[in-house]
């Protein structure tokens, strides 16, 4: 296998912190926040960022059961409400793009639940783990790691 570069520019690391911070600042909920980045790095599978938001999510005391069915979360029934339902499933759209776009339904479902700023926001975050994901996982950074 080829060695890959653990290297990350400043510039680069700084400007992604700070879309991350800006988006989780105007969604207004760190817990759903954290869902919203597990569940991105879940179907990106970057254990780097899974290890470090699951992490966050439980000092932020978000309900382990939460963080438990969070790969099933369309199957668990009400342990979601709908708020996090319409967010988790933007979350799938943004990230796996399986139709080639966010589907409307998905999108008007998450208009429901969240005013223009709050949306504007959450696909900000989403984007934005979606970055980090990438990086990541471009550069298989494994998790804990602290060479990046």
């Amino acid at each position: 296998m080829t060695p890959r570069t653990t290297c990350l520019d400043a510039e680069v690391r700084t400007a992604l912190r700070a879309v991350g911070a800006a988006a989780k600042r105007g969604l207004g909920d760190a817990g759903l926040a954290e869902l919203v980045q597990v569940r991105a790095s879940q179907l990106n599978h970057c254990a780097y960022c899974l290890d470090m938001h699951l992490g966050i999510a439980r000092e932020q005391g978000v309900d382990g059961r939460l963080l438990d069915l969070l790969a099933a979360w369309e199957e668990a029934g009400e342990v979601f409400d709908a708020r996090e339902r319409a967010a988790l499933a933007l979350t799938e759209a943004v990230t796996v793009l399986t139709e080639g776009f966010v589907p409307d339904a998905v999108y008007e479902e998450a208009a429901r639940h969240f005013d223009a700023g709050e949306l504007a926001h959450l696909i900000g975050l989403i984007s934005a783990i979606n970055g980090w994901n990438r990086l990541m996982v471009a550069r298989r950074i494994p998790a804990g790691g602290t060479a990046w």
